[in-house]
């Protein structure tokens, strides 16, 4: 099984660190194929940010060979329902994944993420996915994406002492950790909080050998269909659907 991990950042030194937990965690026989994206910012940390990463991760996913399935390493979800749109092979988040296995561990949960305007971004995708029962609060650590990388930096003592505040003051009963570049800190935290601490990268390749082991592809009924062909214009013209890049015609199997 092939399994593509996307760093939808332009940070290499990131998708090292997130390749190496998938890597950690996957079964025999999977392949973790990181990329990280050729265009786009360097940290996802606002709406724009995420939107100009969409581009690079759509070019990571129409790339030749297709995978089995694929995995957006970013908390906010960027592009996810659009990649699931140019092929049939499972694409999961990080976010979606990472609040579902919470729910498998615990009644309720605090997601712990980095600045503030990402925790607001964080409770959109609370409400768009369900979880406003389980999700007890999202927590900012007001900890810059980049900042993770720093060994100087005080990020893991800040992400702990925010950690212990939610079990207190949320009574959630686990951890799920708001940021992939946090990916290594699940072990550490877990043996500290002696509660689940649930890191989406993880969690999103686990869920991925088991859907395709499922023998289960993206449904192509409904807004899932692949992109209608048009004419696009300006810097976007040949990423038009039904020109041989992104569409019908270039439909990745899994």
């Amino acid at each position: 099984m092939r399994i593509k991990l996307i760093n939808p950042n332009t940070t290499g030194s990131m998708t090292d660190l997130i390749a190496a937990t998938a890597r950690s965690v996957a079964a025999p026989g999977t392949e973790i194929i990181a990329a990280t994206s050729r265009s786009g910012p360097a940290s996802i940390e606002c709406h724009f940010d995420e939107a100009m990463s969409v581009v690079g991760l759509i070019d990571e996913i129409i790339d030749a060979p297709a995978a089995d399935a694929y995995v957006i390493a970013c908390f906010g979800d960027p592009g996810l329902l659009a990649a699931r749109e140019i092929t049939d092979a499972p694409v999961f988040g990080i976010a979606e994944a990472a609040m579902h296995a919470a729910t498998f561990v615990s009644t309720g949960f605090s997601v712990v993420t980095t600045l503030e305007r990402t925790r607001i971004i964080t409770e959109h995708l609370v409400r768009n996915y369900g979880m406003e029962h389980q999700c007890r609060r999202v927590r900012a650590t007001d900890v810059p994406v980049l900042e993770l990388e720093r060994p100087e930096s005080n990020a893991r003592a800040t992400i702990l002492a925010e950690c212990e505040r939610a079990l207190v003051e949320d009574q959630s009963s686990a951890i799920v950790l708001g940021c992939a570049g946090m990916a290594d800190l699940a072990a550490y935290l877990e043996d500290r909080l002696q509660v689940p601490v649930i890191d989406g990268v993880a969690a999103a390749v686990k869920f991925a050998e088991a859907i395709v082991g499922m023998g289960l592809k993206t449904s192509k009924r409904g807004d899932l269909a692949p992109p209608l062909p048009k004419i696009y214009r300006g810097k976007l013209a040949s990423y038009a659907p039904g020109n041989g890049l992104v569409g019908p015609t270039s439909l990745k199997a899994g």
